[in-house]
């Protein structure tokens, strides 16, 4: 389907919406964020600070990105903020979040000082009655509460989630609490309900768990399969700085197909908009590479050549597996032979809705155009079949020789940081190292009875398992920058688990888990705290940024690894003596500034007091280059040293073949659990392949919930500003709508702007309907905003209900990725 089949076209929704390719970047404040908060010069730079004003480099915390900020403060008070010039993301631009900063730090319902809990009822509509109290008496509460459970050798019913850690000094630190204090279930974070899908799928291909880095700007063709490119993408602010170059200044302009289940602000402004049919992103994949091997589009420097030169791929026909020549991929031809080779545009328009003449046109422009890449996340891979979505989808990137490529995509490399002050193996006691918790598995990885294969995390399945004992319940649990009643699919189910436990939660703002708290530890806000933050995956090239407080807190608030730091003193034994050695993240920073020394960043950076001024080391360029099928590695002049099989293999290709695998040795090993336990062909399952997505909920429309440009992970939530500007597109300002077909709704008896209940086996909740030709008729949408019960004055009670409430929680058996887009409900006038 495309958009031209929904009776709307490209022009009508850019005249609409007001959104122009050419001019998204100005409509959406790029240029100096919001001028109303803080005028820029006539070039959109940050003006020089006047007399009294300083300025601090720090980063943004409005998403993973890292931008680099400069934050004006006069007289202590933070009046500005704009993006660094000198900062490789942000280019002394930002997002329009990125100047919301002073409203978080001013947020008039933050909590103030650690608090407690003295009504022993639990629910949403149970007012917790808070005290204030002291840190001294709210450490020593929790401190307690740990050693106890310590001394009856249960230590694995404390656990410890977080959502997205930043550095050495806070996510860093939890791996070693667990670890001496003894529990498996510290910690658990939340990749299966971002982005584990993605990751996955990668490891199972080119042995890398991990996120892609991109280098846009060198690329000209980009396929986006379910990717916000525009919207929510990471990092996005720069997503924008490179839409600008690479659709304006570059020449060739780079050509943009880009796939989705509705028309947003990335499809308006693509060269080719196609609207699918949720779930089935891999057929479209399956297709597009069924064309690139019959007509002879593929890479041979990359991928490699029948002997004889003569192409033998042919629809519906199988290939000697020994007339031809793989290079850096593993199983090509057992994959045409077993898959590929029925996966025809004819039978992939079937699947998707996309007609067939589009998915040949975008398989010619992707094998033809070089460089090119094809990037993914949730849109294609949070499903029942994600893995194998993002497998073949990936496989693109090997077909055209992008992995590595100049205007391809690698990985991210990790920054030259110092060692810790002190080493946690001369801290473990017995107990840390041989104490009962050891025979306790984890308790989020144990929600299906036949388990999750490559899962590394199930915070989604925390709750359920609790409640049903599955395989112990829980007795206290400690949150860090996750809110999951508000982030868990069908989080109904964590207000009851959470009624049964003790609850610690280390949130600065007063939202739906802090509801159910009985000790609150508030973090400062970020332009309070000091914070090291390797880069999210970037352009690959190694960079830590460090968020430096541009004013002093303005309450009796901690830095969540100084609390952490701070617990781990007051556990007996050794365990307390390692934290009081490790003395505060101060002192952890400053160590991991010391590699610096040795390997000083390209801005001069190589000291901790470097790193302060600055507030990013970094070093280019990537390290590792592929030219046409050979690997280089930099030499300090160039791209000249040549690599080795073991060297590609140990640095680039981790996989058992030391190649991209088309047939996966990760899920080979594996393929006797997989066959049994899900029931899939033991002789297929190892390969990139077709497999309808299961769909609960018991409706007749998919149900998707995107992320907008302003969407701050639930940080946003209570910002007038933010929620003014929530929904462009749509029009929603005081809300969000859902956006419905227009005959989809008519059918139903529901006019435009007409308030709507949304039903699902797990729940329902009310909206208001947009009328929006460019959404798919079969599918609802509904941005992941508003729909809070408490998180601050602004934030409550706001329609629409929120998209959790609806969805069932279904997770990928292989990837325990949550399956948010799954789910099906129903809709009816309210």
């Amino acid at each position: 389907m495309t958009v031209h089949d929904l009776k709307t076209t490209r022009r009508r929704f850019l005249q609409a919406t007001g959104l122009a390719s050419a001019a998204a970047t100005d409509v959406l404040g790029l240029s100096a964020g919001l001028s109303a908060l803080a005028p820029a010069d006539a070039q959109g730079q940050a003006p020089a600070a006047s007399a009294g004003t300083k300025i601090t480099k720090s980063i943004c915390h409005q998403c993973p990105a890292r931008c680099g900020i400069d934050v004006y403060t006069t007289n202590g008070r933070v009046h500005a903020i704009y993006g660094t010039l000198d900062h490789p993301i942000s280019n002394g631009k930002l997002c329009p979040k990125g100047p919301l900063g002073s409203y978080i730090l001013y947020d008039p319902d933050r909590f103030k000082q650690p608090m407690k809990r003295t009504n022993p009822k639990k629910g949403r509509n149970e007012d917790p009655k808070f005290v204030p109290i002291s840190w001294n008496e709210a450490l020593d509460a929790v401190a307690a509460r740990l050693n106890g459970l310590r001394d009856k050798g249960e230590s694995h019913r404390f656990a410890l989630c977080f959502g997205r850690g930043w550095g050495a000094s806070d996510a860093g630190l939890l791996g070693t609490f667990g670890k001496l204090y003894g529990s498996p279930n510290v910690p658990i974070g939340h990749s299966s309900m971002c982005s584990d899908g993605s990751v996955l799928s990668k490891q199972c291909t080119d042995g890398n768990a991990s996120y892609s880095a991109y280098d846009y700007r060198n690329s000209n063709y980009l396929l986006m399969f379910g990717v916000g490119f525009l919207e929510a993408f990471r990092p996005y602010n720069y997503n924008m700085q490179v839409w600008g170059y690479i659709r304006g200044d570059k020449t060739p302009k780079t050509r943009v197909t880009a796939i989705d289940v509705h028309v947003n602000t990335t499809l308006a402004s693509a060269d080719r908009a196609l609207l699918i049919k949720p779930g089935t992103d891999g057929a479209l994949a399956l297709a597009i590479a069924h064309v690139i091997l019959a007509e002879g589009l593929w890479d041979r420097p990359f991928v490699g050549d029948f002997r004889d030169g003569v192409n033998r791929f042919k629809s519906g026909q199988t290939v000697d597996a020994a007339g031809f020549e793989e290079k850096w991929v593993k199983g090509l031809v057992e994959w045409w032979n077993i898959e590929l080779k029925d996966r025809t545009p004819k039978w992939a328009a079937q699947v998707t809705t996309i007609a067939e003449a589009d998915i040949v046109a975008v398989a010619r422009e992707f094998g033809t155009t070089r460089p090119a890449i094809a990037l993914f996340e949730r849109g294609a891979h949070a499903h029942t079949n994600g893995i194998f979505n993002g497998m073949a989808i990936h496989t693109l990137n090997a077909l055209v020789g992008s992995l590595f490529a100049k205007g391809g995509l690698m990985y991210q490399m990790g920054p030259s940081y110092g060692s810790m002050p002190v080493s946690d193996d001369d801290y473990a006691d017995d107990y840390a190292k041989n104490g009962p918790w050891k025979k306790f598995p984890r308790i989020d990885l144990q929600g299906h009875p036949d388990g999750y294969l490559l899962a590394k995390n199930m915070l989604q399945e925390l709750a359920p398992n609790h409640l049903a004992g599955k395989p112990y319940k829980l007795d206290t649990v400690m949150f860090y920058l996750t809110n999951p009643i508000w982030t868990a699919p069908n989080g109904q189910v964590w207000e009851e688990a959470l009624k049964g436990l003790f609850v610690i939660d280390t949130s600065p703002f007063p939202g739906e888990t802090a509801v159910f708290a009985d000790i609150v530890l508030p973090d400062h806000t970020y332009l309070e705290r000091m914070q090291d933050a390797p880069t999210y995956p970037f352009q690959g090239f190694p960079m830590a940024q460090l968020r430096v407080p541009a004013v002093k807190p303005l309450y009796d608030t901690k830095y969540f690894g100084d609390t952490l730091i701070e617990i781990g003193k007051r556990i007996k034994g050794p365990m307390g003596e390692y934290y009081k050695a490790l003395k505060d993240t101060d002192n952890v920073i400053r160590h991991l500034a010391k590699g610096f020394e040795n390997d000083p960043g390209d801005n001069g950076v190589n000291s901790f007091e470097k790193w302060v001024e600055k507030g990013v080391w970094y070093k280019k360029p990537y390290f590792w280059q592929q030219v046409r099928g050979e690997f280089f590695e930099w030499d300090g002049r160039g791209y000249n040293k040549p690599m080795s099989a073991a060297e590609i293999k140990d640095k680039l290709l981790k996989t058992p073949s030391g190649k991209f695998e088309i047939r996966s040795g990760y899920l080979e090993k594996n393929a006797d659990w997989i066959a049994a336990k899900t029931g899939r062909n033991k002789a297929r399952l190892m390969f990139p392949q077709w497999e309808e997505p299961k769909n609960p909920g018991g409706g007749d429309l998919y149900f998707v919930t995107p992320k907008t440009a302003m969407h701050a992970e639930g940080r946003g939530g209570n910002l007038p500003i933010a929620i003014a500007h929530m929904q462009p597109v749509a029009g929603g300002r005081q809300t969000v709508y859902v956006e419905i077909y227009p005959q989809t709704a008519r059918a139903r008896g529901i006019k435009d702007g007409d308030k709507v209940r949304i039903k699902s086996s797990v729940g329902s909740i009310e909206a208001f309907c947009r009328y929006f030709e460019g959404v798919r008729p079969d599918t609802l949408v509904l941005p992941m905003e508003h729909g809070h019960w408490a998180h601050g004055r602004w934030a409550k009670n706001r329609l629409p209900g929120h998209s959790g409430e609806v969805t069932v929680n279904q997770s990928d058996r292989i990837t325990g990725q949550c399956n948010y887009y799954t789910t099906k409900v129903f809709v009816e006038r309210a």
